[in-house]
């Protein structure tokens, strides 16, 4: 199973299910991207006189109307649309829709970076401020991928440099940069106000350091789950000792001391800030001190939320409690890097208040969780360790009855123990909280009657993601296959996009998946299957299947080939370990020529064997890229 990778924050209020989300999350894809560009060849509709009729007989207002009239009220009118999917659809109508489309379109999302070029995207929509680029897929982010794979930043921000110079926003998710793109971004934009990079890598603090101290109108500088190297330059203290326009900063990926002083001050001069997410180097005394500068917080990351060394010892402490009363705003509350749980009481004051609190890092027990959870009837999001067990989430279930989102973590993700959450703790969620929508569940063992129970108890089902751990774990009550758990999910939950699966499954598993699961956009499955039949089931049933992931399962070239058909409507395809054959693979590059189709070697596999060890499909308006390393294959 997938578990090596860290349990990211989360910083999203009761509004998380809007389209447009922050953190650009992998369930914020149901329009498709906006970087198809597509012609069409349908001219621009006019009035004409039928034939046979007079020059007396045509009124004058039947004469066609000039184009630049026409465009003029649809830009009026386009303005209006904001969702990706309905421009999109607007820009498909004629050829004076899609000219006027690209005009009044201020916001471009690239959902894979190199399936069109950052000068083909450009050409088309001259006037954007805000720019959303997504890099490597998902599978990056548990070490499938090698290193330097591609994903650069580089390209996209020389080429905004020169087209457009008043851009305000770059949403940046698994793209690799370095301190010069963060350089030259703020040296183009005069009036650049918000950089999110999420699951990024290669930036360092040098970087931050020229952004925070010549983009003198930032508001928001969110560096989410990214690697961002220690380059020892105290990029705080280069915030302008002027009041700052900021009102959001999260740091709490980056993995080295900071300037608390200047950190302090920065708060202070900052009154239009909402949203502060800390590191791990920041006390829980450091902590008091900037949130009696900052009550007015609507976000909190309490960085470690333990004492540092040098105060340990110190027997009275600052009074947290009133300092966490004092925040009536706080509805979002995250951190707890390095928890010691005899302070977690004084977050108390503010549980009724909170729609989102996230302990993913916090490794708590039931006993320790239940007299804050008790208070949190607002609770949405919830994100947490599976160190609270079956009794930690009875009693989220007891309380949490507008829960819309749970993740539950492994704090050992060993496949060969005993996990302290079952299907026990996933039914006492079901009953419990009727509301749901998004749930991701690491656990050891499971049965299909837990799961049945979940598809009819929680039938607004969007997100189901379900990790059992440990390599094709049957139901553990019956020893039967999963199929019936996940089918019964497919059937009875209508509103499902996003699945993974996991243990033991047969082809009917993937029957039910084709047959019922006619919206799943995003597919993941892991350690499962049976044969090429399974796959061939999904990619026949399910039309809207944009992502497709699949790890270390059976299926081969007659699955692969099964979906020639839709792989130009996707967004990617990722196998690995699975049982492709190089052949298999350059027949799909032949018959798909619009496809880029890659073949990734793994460094300990320097010689290819009789399978590939990493296929990587994806559709791309420029054929294959010019930066791929030495392990990838383009065919």
């Amino acid at each position: 199973m997938i578990t090596n990778k860290k349990p990211r924050s989360s910083d999203t209020d009761s509004n998380y299910m809007r389209d447009d989300r922050t953190e650009m999350s992998e369930d914020d894809d149901r329009s498709p991207p906006s970087n198809s560009i597509t012609h069409d060849s349908s001219p621009t509709r006019t009035c004409t006189p039928g034939p046979g009729s007079g020059s007396s007989s045509v009124p004058e207002y039947l004469a066609p109307y000039p184009d630049q009239v026409l465009e003029n009220v649809l830009e009026n009118a386009l303005w209006l649309l904001t969702s990706r999917k309905d421009r999109n659809a607007a820009s498909l109508v004629c050829r004076s829709w899609y000219r006027v489309e690209a005009l009044t379109r201020s916001d471009l999302f690239i959902g894979n970076c190199y399936a069109v070029s950052p000068k083909r995207a450009m050409s088309r929509f001259t006037r954007i401020r805000s720019v959303t680029v997504k890099g490597k897929p998902r599978f990056a982010d548990f070490n499938l991928m090698p290193p330097n794979w591609g994903a650069h930043f580089a390209p996209w921000v020389s080429a905004m440099a020169m087209t457009y110079p008043w851009l305000e926003k770059v949403h940046l998710k698994r793209m690799a940069g370095t301190g010069d793109d963060l350089a030259l971004l703020a040296e183009s934009f005069s009036g650049f106000k918000e950089l999110v990079l999420v699951c990024c890598d290669g930036f360092g603090t040098s970087g931050l350091a020229i952004v925070v101290s010549r983009c003198r109108q930032l508001k928001v500088l969110d560096l989410i789950e990214s690697e961002v190297s220690d380059d020892e330059v105290d990029w705080i203290s280069c915030f302008p000792d002027s009041e700052t326009c900021l009102e959001s900063l999260i740091f709490d990926c980056v993995d080295c001391p900071i300037d608390f002083d200047a950190l302090e001050r920065l708060v202070a001069r900052s009154p239009s800030l909402k949203k502060l997410r800390l590191n791990r180097y920041v006390s829980i005394g450091q902590l008091y001190r900037l949130m009696v500068r900052a009550p007015h917080l609507t976000h909190l990351g309490t960085g470690s939320f333990s004492p540092s060394e040098d105060v340990a010892q110190v027997e009275q402490g600052p009074d947290y409690a009133s300092a966490f009363a004092a925040c009536k705003s706080l509805v979002c509350l995250s951190g707890f890097r390095e928890i010691i749980p005899d302070y977690l009481p004084a977050i108390n004051p503010v549980c009724a208040n909170l729609t989102s609190l996230n302990f993913s890092y916090a490794d708590v027990s039931a006993e320790q969780l239940k007299p804050i959870i008790s208070n949190c009837h607002k609770l949405q999001i919830f994100w947490v360790l599976d160190s609270i067990g079956d009794e930690g989430l009875q009693a989220v279930a007891a309380t949490c009855k507008e829960l819309r989102e749970l993740r539950v973590f492994p704090v050992d993700p060993r496949e060969d123990i005993e996990g302290p959450v079952s299907e026990v703790g996933l039914q006492a969620i079901s009953e419990g909280c009727r509301k749901l929508q998004s749930i991701l569940y690491f656990c050891h063992r499971m049965t299909n009657a837990a799961v049945v129970a979940m598809s009819k108890n929680c039938p607004d089902l969007v997100v189901f993601r379900l990790c059992i751990m440990g390599r094709h774990q049957p139901d553990h009550v019956t020893g039967e296959p999963m199929d019936e758990g996940f089918g019964a999910i497919v059937k009875n939950c209508k509103k499902l996009t996003r699945l993974a699966v996991s243990g033991l499954l047969t082809d009917r598993a993937f029957a039910y998946i084709g047959k019922y699961g006619k919206i799943v956009r995003t597919l993941s499955v892991a350690f499962a299957g049976d044969s090429d039949t399974g796959l061939k089931y999904v990619l026949e049933g399910c039309p809207r299947l944009q992502k497709l992931e699949i790890r270390d399962s059976p299926f081969g070239d007659a699955a692969l080939l099964s979906g020639l058909h839709h792989y130009y409507n996707m967004r990617f395809l990722w196998m690995s370990a699975c049982k492709l054959s190089r052949q298999g693979c350059q027949q799909i590059a032949q018959v798909l020529p619009r496809l880029v189709v890659e073949v990734i070697k793994h460094e300990d596999n320097v010689d290819m064997d009789e399978y590939v060890d990493t296929l990587y499909m994806y559709r791309s308006l420029e054929g294959p890229r010019d930066d791929a390393p030495q392990f990838v294959s383009i065919l």
